[in-house]
């Protein structure tokens, strides 16, 4: 049975190095890097894209080798906040990338991919660990206990729900595009992009700016989609984008029924980066 790729958000990540946003995705059970990221944290080139087409086609004349070969196009969360194709290369590709680039950063950047690679390995072993480095990073980043166990109870959520769109019939990133915004317009009268533009952010993760009650709500709605897929064994986009909306439906009812009691809007403007500058300024 082929390994498949988990059509997921949480599979797609934005780590650093030195400062350095290095995106990266899950492709059959191992993590790719976004190559121009990777070029432009050992160049500083002022334009990356530029960087890594000029250096395949010296290396290809010279070494009579395509770097082209060893990378795949994955979709990661582009600067737009969309997700695009981009030129992506697992561990040891990007080693053999890194061998054709000229930088006294070459080397501790390969001490920090071994790691990053070595990790991913322990995680397949032994799941758990997954887990507890998520929370851990989280911690670092300030976020409170209470808040690090909704999302984390979310990405199990959320992971339930996208294995039973991958059984029911949704196969392309854009069916669960679809089905996603589907569930966020009856829960929060807004889709994801239009969430993001709320919140200010871009590249960032949604969730990952979303306040405690965001999070609670955003749970029930993609939970109770999953228990209607499952009740009523549907099948196919259609059913599946009509249960989307029946699941937002239920945690949309229950917000409206919060907000008019609480007399405020559960749909916030704040997101994480905000918060931290805020927190920052009280000490």
């Amino acid at each position: 049975m082929p390994t498949q790729t988990v059509r997921t958000p949480e599979t797609t990540q934005i780590v650093l190095f030195k400062g350095k946003q290095i995106r990266k995705t899950i492709h059959n059970n191992e993590w790719w890097f976004s190559v121009v990221d990777v070029v432009e944290a050992l160049t500083d080139s002022v334009n990356a894209n530029d960087y890594w087409y000029k250096m395949k086609v010296r290396v290809q004349d010279e070494e009579k080798i395509e770097l082209s070969t060893i990378c795949r196009q994955l979709k990661l969360v582009a600067p737009d906040g969309k997700m695009r194709e981009t030129d992506c290369a697992n561990t040891e590709g990007i080693f053999r990338i890194i061998q054709s680039i000229p930088s006294p950063k070459a080397e501790p950047f390969k001490r920090w991919l071994a790691k990053v690679g070595y990790e991913r390995v322990q995680e397949i072993e032994n799941p758990e660990l997954a887990t507890k480095r998520t929370r851990m990073l989280y911690k670092l980043k300030g976020y409170s206990d209470g808040w690090i166990e909704k999302r984390m109870r979310g990405i199990a959520i959320r992971e339930e729900l996208t294995d039973e769109w991958d059984k029911r019939g949704a196969k392309e990133e854009q069916d669960y595009e679809i089905l996603t915004a589907e569930i966020s317009k009856a829960t929060f009268g807004v889709t994801p992009k239009q969430y993001k533009k709320l919140k200010g952010i871009k590249r960032e993760n949604l969730r990952d700016h979303m306040e405690e009650l965001e999070l609670i709500f955003n749970m029930l709605g993609e939970k109770a989609t999953t228990e209607i897929h499952q009740s009523e064994n549907s099948q196919g986009m259609t059913k599946l984008k009509a249960d989307a909306k029946a699941g937002g439906d239920i945690a949309g009812g229950a917000r409206k029924k919060l907000e008019k009691r609480l007399g405020r809007s559960i749909v916030s403007k704040k997101n994480f980066l905000k918060n931290t500058e805020e927190r920052k300024k009280l000490k």
